[in-house]
């Protein structure tokens, strides 16, 4: 998998891939998209609902400001996100079908998953039932296997970077914090409740912080609230680090799941649940959809 140095230019850009939709085989400009309602905004942006004018291919574009950007210093954060997320090719992760820029503004030609945020899912029903957390939690598994076989850590699992398909399959949506890599690393990234004892203690960190966050999101499925939230940061740190994990009263949730939970909340990464064997869990085996599709 090519991936960018800093010193390489962000070119206009097309994937080349054999199994290329409609979308991906040509250079695109604006005026190639019939621009529809917003789907939301980020940091450094929109995102609007668009269709390719050829193709009539639904996508979200992603709209970035280069002056934004610059003055973030997050351009090569950037350009390292489109390289690794253009070349994953799994039916849980978002597809990034290739970029093109104008003088102002960046562009990102995503996948288009109709059924929103799971942050916003999450919100409305305060916390999931064990077989719909299962069944995510099962998915994203596979799908950070297969990050994991191409050196990709994600680093940055959280409900806010997850999204729905049309047939109600969860997609990993957000690359921002992900690196490709061969070594341990020692950048402190992600999200605060979900950093892992290794980052927030600065030693070194490799693939298993994705195991751990994993751990954290499936406890926040279940409860509706992180493990190791606190009122000040300080005190999520330093439950963190003495992983600090205490299962409330309510809502009742099964010993199984909880297990699950301890294997993968583990202070040495080295002992943490490795993933294929997250999916032999008799919690997961019972409970999640083998589809990988949440129906409700």
């Amino acid at each position: 998998m090519a991936i960018a140095t800093e010193t390489q230019p962000l070119q206009q850009h097309k994937v080349n891939a054999s199994s290329a939709s409609p979308v991906e085989q040509r250079r695109w400009t604006l005026n190639d998209f019939d621009i529809g309602s917003s789907l939301g905004r980020g940091k450094f942006g929109h995102v609007y609902l668009a269709r390719e004018k050829t193709s009539n291919h639904l996508v979200a574009l992603k709209v970035l400001f280069k002056s934004q950007l610059q003055q973030s210093q997050v351009v090569h954060q950037l350009r390292r996100e489109v390289e690794i997320q253009s070349h994953l090719r799994h039916p849980h992760i978002l597809r990034l079908y290739g970029y093109f820029y104008d003088q102002f503004r960046v562009y990102l030609i995503l996948e288009y998953a109709p059924k929103g945020e799971l942050y916003k899912q999450l919100q409305k029903c305060k916390y999931f039932s064990e077989r719909r957390a299962a069944t995510y939690v099962a998915s994203l598994a596979r799908a950070l296997i297969y990050c994991h076989g191409k050196h990709v850590i994600h680093r940055d699992i959280k409900p806010e970077n997850l999204l729905i398909g049309a047939q109600g399959e969860l997609k990993i949506a957000d690359f921002g914090w992900s690196v490709h890599t061969f070594n341990r690393r020692r950048t402190m990234c992600g999200t605060l409740d979900y950093l892992p004892p290794e980052m927030v203690e600065s030693v070194e960190h490799d693939a298993s912080v994705d195991i751990w966050s994993l751990g954290v999101l499936c406890y926040e499925f279940l409860y509706g609230v992180p493990p190791f939230e606190a009122k000040e940061h300080v005190d999520t740190y330093k439950r963190i680090v003495k992983v600090d994990l205490k299962f409330p009263p309510k809502p009742i949730v099964s010993s199984a799941a909880k297990d699950l939970i301890s294997q993968m909340l583990v202070k040495d990464s080295s002992k943490r649940l490795p993933l294929h064997k997250l999916l032999e869990h008799p919690w997961i085996v019972q409970n999640a959809e083998p589809s990988g599709v949440y129906k409700g």
